[in-house]
């Protein structure tokens, strides 16, 4: 059981005392991709999709950084964090959009659940703006790229 770091001696769920812990730097960078379907990509104009509902990916981006925020109030045993920077991005790369959310903070624990929060309700924004010309959109590929600070960093490779 020591291995769980959310459950107890005993076996019961709790969440992690990081009382004890030091505050280091902690960034996180998590990536989700949406594809889209060719005839939505024809609305796009200066890299963003303009729809009835809005600027798509403005507005994406706007519901990313709320979500990273809320991370502690939506994930059961995620610690409240006030973070110091929440920025996410979207690159259009072929039929999908890559949506990338950096996490930071000065903390006892990390950020990747914000970062992977603020980039999974991203791409979900996405979806909802467009889903009124089709629901020929797939949601994909939500993770984690690195995290630094904490015990030990983590660099995808592939």
């Amino acid at each position: 059981m020591s291995e769980m770091t959310h459950v107890d001696q005993h076996g019961n769920v709790t969440m992690v005392n990081v009382s004890a812990k030091p505050i280091t730097r902690r960034r996180a960078v998590a990536e989700a991709r949406i594809s889209l379907p060719e005839f939505v990509w024809a609305k796009l104009i200066d890299n963003e999709l303009q729809l009835a509902k809005g600027p798509v990916f403005a507005t994406a981006i706007i519901a990313g950084i709320m979500a990273a925020k809320k991370t502690g109030d939506l994930i059961p045993l995620c610690h409240p964090l006030g973070l110091d920077a929440v920025n996410l991005s979207v690159v259009i790369s072929g039929d999908e959009a890559i949506i990338t959310c950096i996490a930071e903070i000065d903390s006892k624990t990390g950020v990747e659940m914000e970062a992977l929060t603020g980039a999974s309700i991203a791409a979900l924004t996405v979806y909802d703006m467009c889903k009124a010309l089709s629901h020929d959109i797939v949601i994909r590929e939500i993770k984690l790229i690195e995290k630094t600070g904490g015990k030990n960093d983590f660099k995808r490779t592939t």
